[in-house]
């Protein structure tokens, strides 16, 4: 009896419908880094300084070096100190500069920071707070991961990517607007939500119109276009300095896909296994038409019947004990590789580079990696593939645990 694989096979594996719909759900994937931009800008440790404007009380025709000479204490390499200030006295001007300063505190009034724009003070005694952000996003990751994974299953593939899309282009809003760090605590844990919902259901809906033999497309073009994003994303924290614009910005891209989302067609995989089966005949009559084939309808009939006989979800993946193995086996390599290339992700202001170049590189180097893995799934397979890339990812990063402390900048 024909499984959903042939009748793929005849309305085409990967024709025009595929190819219009995988460019549509990975387009996304050039804005989800987008969604980091304000987690970089927070934790770059970006230069500054004590705000020291006090002294113009005394002075208001100090120049800026001027005032930095008289009001901060240098630090042993010769550079202004970035969380130490002399104590702001009521001398006036003559005699701050005949006796000096040389009691120290910390910053009393904020910071003034170079070239970018940067809000919530998380530097110095407050630095500790920077892990809380990233932590919030990569939660919110985690529960949209959890919540739309079953969500989908329920109420279908299409349903669970237009509602993450929704949930970020709010929250990405939000998050721009956020008067002060709680909120946009929340906003990123929420808008995290959306992002881990996404970034899981978009792929799943592409590939379950894909032929076995273009599968890996699906994956993989999804990634190159996430790689994408990563260069973007250097050049919008270059250029837009302010990450509360940014932000915004990043929210009119998001507005597009959140109108065009809504016309792209459910998984008839799906709505077969939920016994919609005249749904699924018209959609697949529809794709058949695009893709220029026929399929005859005495084969759809037998898919129908096929796949309308096959339930229990997940339950069967856990029943049966070689599926389970390699379901507990794959989530082991996924949280292995999610934990490493995050730790990368959100340490690329403490390489030692400039932020926006190592940023730029971090995407860069993702790119012919994601190329290659096309052509490496199909001449090699899945097993050996995620085997060899597992490994050679393992041994880089072990590689970098064996070079000084002070020259590790030097593998970026």
């Amino acid at each position: 009896m024909a499984d959903f694989g042939e009748i793929l096979r005849n309305i085409g594996e990967f024709g025009l419908f595929q190819k219009i719909t995988l460019f549509a759900l990975c387009f996304p994937n050039v804005i989800l880094p987008f969604q980091f931009a304000s987690v970089f800008f927070i934790q770059s440790d970006p230069e500054r300084h004590c705000n020291t404007d006090w002294i113009l009380q005394a002075d208001s025709n100090l120049t800026t070096d001027d005032q930095l000479n008289l009001t901060l204490p240098r630090q042993e390499d010769g550079t202004f100190s970035r969380c130490q200030m002399f104590v702001p006295v009521d001398w006036d001007i003559g005699d701050i500069r005949e006796f000096g300063l040389n009691e120290t505190t910390g910053c009393q009034n904020g910071w003034v920071y170079y070239n970018t724009l940067y809000e919530f003070d998380l530097v110095c005694d407050q630095a500790n707070l920077l892990e809380v952000a990233q932590t919030m996003l990569m939660a919110g990751i985690l529960v949209g991961c959890l919540l739309f994974g079953p969500f989908a299953e329920s109420f279908g593939r299409k349903r669970a990517a237009q509602i993450p899309v929704i949930v970020m282009l709010i929250f990405t809003v939000t998050t721009g607007l956020s008067p002060n760090f709680y909120l946009y605590l929340a906003s990123q844990f929420i808008m995290g939500i959306g992002y881990g919902g996404f970034r899981l259901n978009g792929v799943i809906l592409a590939t379950e119109w894909i032929g076995v033999s273009k599968r890996s497309w699906g994956s993989c073009v999804t990634q190159v276009f996430g790689a994408v994003g990563q260069c973007v994303l250097a050049g919008v924290i270059y250029f837009i300095r302010d990450w509360r614009l940014a932000q915004l910005i990043t929210a009119a891209p998001l507005a597009v896909v959140a109108v065009y989302i809504w016309f792209i067609p459910e998984s008839a995989r799906w709505l077969l296994s939920k016994g919609r089966t005249e749904e699924a005949k018209q959609l697949i009559t529809k794709v058949a038409a695009i893709n220029k084939r026929t399929v005859p309808e005495s084969l759809l009939d037998k898919i129908v019947e096929k796949e309308t006989e096959k339930k229990g979800g997940i339950i069967i993946l856990l029943q049966s004990s070689l599926l389970r193995k390699y379901f507990f086996t794959i989530i082991l390599a996924w949280f292995s590789l999610n934990v490493t290339y995050y730790c990368l992700s959100f340490n690329v202001g403490n390489f030692g580079l400039d932020i926006f170049l190592t940023q730029l590189m971090f995407g860069l180097t993702e790119l012919p990696a994601h190329i290659l893995c096309i052509w490496l799934l199909e001449a090699l397979g899945r097993k050996v593939s995620l085997m060899s890339t597992l490994l050679i990812g393992g041994f880089l990063c072990m590689l970098i645990l064996a070079v000084p402390q002070g020259k590790r900048h030097a593998l970026g």
